[in-house]
């Protein structure tokens, strides 16, 4: 009898100890991983025609910083005194796309903050989603790296979508102005081809970024034109394992649509904001342009006319000289 009342008392204190560890690891059924994180143009090797392109150097001032989801590089130049501004570019061009426009702005006393967005030029690309909250998140953590409290915000293409929902999300962390520059974030599906849906879908992209893929890529990539914006693209999307992957995941999941609450959050703030078009923009249409002029009560609209969508490429003066008569009162 003592030794059954024994057994029993035993049972009744382990039974609740292994019933609450089974519903540990029944809520917990796996142990967290680490994101993984495919590298940038910095694994690239000195030969890499990247590398004459766009050096890690192309901006002066320029440094890394280990952020959650990976190192960023960054460039930081112009007028420590200047009124500070973040640039932010599009889909697939890193950084570079700025080269003509952002060094202007800079020789005029302003103080310009550069860098490549995750999977793209010299950032690190994680593994995760690349939804707005990924890239607003991003900006805010390299702007308390740089100590910034406050910036105007510039963005092209995709980060023009991205500028209008860190504008949204992070209200205190930007100033009173904002420039988007033919900007994603309305699009309609109609707008987006069916190549880049059919190459967005995950079963393309497991193959896109198979080795065998990305072999036959380098060979177009070694084979290409003179073209050295669209030969950057090429090698990113040949070497970088995390790149294609990157562009799929913020066609399904990033700011090129849905951003019309942010939108709306940016035309409640009263901050004034210019837009900037090429009326022969076949990627993200001119017509949008008066959708958000309609959107926005403060806002104005610089046309450019017959001017494609990489307008900070093919008319880069125009494009700076609208961005100067903006900033104006403050340079």
């Amino acid at each position: 009898m003592g030794n059954a009342y024994h057994r029993l008392s035993l049972s009744l204190i382990v039974l609740p100890s292994v019933l609450l560890t089974a519903y540990f690891f029944a809520q917990f059924p796996t142990v967290p991983q680490p994101i993984q994180i495919y590298p940038s143009l910095a694994s690239l090797p000195l030969s890499s025609r990247s590398w004459s392109i766009y050096p890690p150097d192309f901006y002066e001032g320029g440094d890394y910083v280990d952020l959650p989801y990976g190192r960023v590089r960054y460039w930081l130049f112009g007028s420590e005194s200047g009124k500070k501004i973040v640039f932010i570019h599009g889909f697939s061009i890193p950084s570079i796309v700025w080269k003509d426009v952002a060094p202007q702005l800079a020789a005029r006393g302003y103080r310009v903050l550069l860098f490549d967005l995750y999977g793209r030029g010299y950032s690190d690309a994680p593994q995760t989603t690349y939804d707005t909250a990924l890239y607003t998140t991003q900006i805010a953590l390299l702007m308390q790296h740089v100590r910034w409290e406050k910036a105007y915000v510039v963005g092209v293409s995709m980060g023009g979508g991205i500028a209008t929902a860190f504008a949204a999300a992070f209200p205190d962390l930007v100033e009173d102005k904002v420039a988007l520059i033919c900007s994603a974030g309305l699009m309609d599906a109609g707008d987006i081809s069916r190549t880049m849906k059919f190459m967005s879908s995950p079963p393309v992209q497991a193959v896109t970024s198979s080795l065998p893929f990305r072999f036959y890529l380098r060979h177009l990539a070694n084979s290409s034109g003179p073209d050295p914006i669209a030969e950057l693209v090429r090698i990113q999307s040949a070497y970088l394992p995390g790149y294609n992957s990157a562009l799929a995941s913020s066609l399904r999941s990033g700011p090129l649509r849905g951003i019309t609450p942010a939108l709306n959050k940016l035309a409640q703030s009263n901050r004034k904001v210019v837009l900037i078009w090429g009326t022969a923009d076949n990627v993200v249409p001119y017509k949008y342009s008066s959708v958000m002029t309609n959107t926005l009560p403060n806002s104005e609209l610089v046309t450019i006319e017959g001017g494609s969508h990489d307008v900070t490429l093919s008319h880069p003066k125009a494009v700076t000289d609208a961005l100067l008569r903006f900033f104006a009162d403050y340079s």
